[in-house]
């Protein structure tokens, strides 16, 4: 009882000096937390996908399509048990802003190959029946206040004019890790107006999801489907749609090293200035130390002494910046849910915060605890003097 009421005194000495050290962790702490949720934000629609499902692209760039005749080749690829048509349409909500994935999609086979949309049996079949049907995510559906039956109109900008839409269903995520931000509706819908708008783009589509039985044979499998189309006017690539979403995620890899890179920067630099604050305090007590010495006190009690404060410091910055991390968290989130439609805060972020406290606490004692510890009773006790 006696070292943690001789900390808790030492540590409210200089009340000031201690509330801006506890600060400074505390704004460290959350602004590592936030950068770490970003990162993982950024990489979550990759983490999120299936190992029993690939993506057959336009070997060139997605800008260019895929005839609608594809779909049956890859079918007869040994391994092949689905096939799903999938292009991104584009289209704006009233304004540019209202930024939101849209999908025209082959509806039936491409919401099997998809069970973590969960979607009521009546609304599936409903948006199945209806060719101007729509279905889209819980959290886009509170975002605008839809509700099933509304008319929805997109204006387009790949596909141009006025494209309305009439809501037949919403789904809601397996899990926290699926994306309820989506817009879907029939592939048939939009290839029917390009027929009459545009001859040249019909019967093509963006991309194809393809649903394998086995994903130790995805590479196998890949390999097949592209051999298929090899020497033709639209060669493919497959890959797995992990590496599909991984390939989006490369295109800002710098940006993602440079907030990785920061987030244990501002580690570094709370470290120092806690290591500063304590050779502070160390020197100002190493008559103190000097005096517990002279009277039987341990070297390795007086440097106890220093690590139990600064390590308590440490811990108590560092769970007030965790728990702030969950509303600034939640506040920078939905500020940019377009950007991020999945910000939630990882277990590990959480463990990795705790680490950094930990560490910060640990590093910053080490010097002065060595030499509190080293202090000569004499020296010590001659500032007394």
């Amino acid at each position: 009882m006696f070292v943690p009421f001789l900390v808790l005194r030492n540590a409210l000495r200089h009340k000031l000096r201690t509330i801006l050290t506890l600060v400074g962790i505390v704004v460290a702490i959350v602004a590592f937390g936030l950068l770490r949720t970003i990162v993982d934000a950024w990489y979550l629609g990759a983490e999120a996908t299936s190992a029993t499902r690939l993506v057959t692209r336009n070997s060139i760039s997605l800008v260019f399509p895929l005839p609608i005749n594809y779909a049956q080749k890859i079918r007869q690829v040994s391994g092949v048990t689905g096939v799903a048509a999938a292009n991104w349409f584009g289209g704006v909500y009233i304004t540019e802003s209202n930024f939101f994935p849209q999908l025209a999609i082959d509806p039936g086979p491409y919401l099997d190959m998809y069970p973590e949309y969960r979607l009521p049996d009546a609304e599936r079949k409903a948006f199945l029946l209806d060719r101007q049907g729509a279905v889209v995510g819980r959290k886009l559906a509170d975002r605008f206040g839809w509700k099933i039956g509304d008319r929805i109109p997109l204006r387009g900008t790949i596909y141009p004019g006025t494209w309305t839409f009439t809501l037949r269903g919403i789904y809601d995520g397996a899990d926290s890790k699926v994306d309820e931000t989506q817009f879907f509706f029939q592939w048939a819908y939009l290839n029917e107006r390009i027929k009459q708008i545009y001859p040249r783009r019909a019967d093509s589509v963006g991309v194809y999801i393809v649903e394998i039985n086995e994903p130790g044979r995805a590479a196998e499998i890949s390999e097949r489907i592209d051999a298929t189309f090899k020497n033709s006017l639209a060669e493919t690539l497959t890959e797995t749609e992990k590496a599909f979403q991984l390939g989006f995620v490369a295109m800002t890899e710098t940006i993602l090293v440079a907030v990785q890179a920061v987030s244990f920067v501002i580690i570094v630099i709370i470290m120092a200035v806690m290591a500063n604050t304590m050779a502070m305090t160390a020197r100002e007590r190493y008559s103190e130390y000097a005096t517990l010495k002279a009277i039987g006190f341990s070297s390795g009690f007086v440097a106890l002494l220093i690590f139990t404060e600064s390590l308590g410091i440490a811990l108590v910055g560092g769970i007030i910046g965790i728990a702030l991390t969950f509303p600034v968290a939640g506040a920078f989130g939905a500020a940019l849910s377009t950007l991020f439609p999945i910000f939630a805060i990882s277990r590990e972020t959480i463990l990795m915060q705790v680490g950094c406290a930990l560490v910060v606490g640990v590093v910053a004692a080490l010097i002065p605890a060595w030499r509190a510890a080293h202090v000569r009773i004499v020296d010590g006790l001659r500032a007394v003097a």
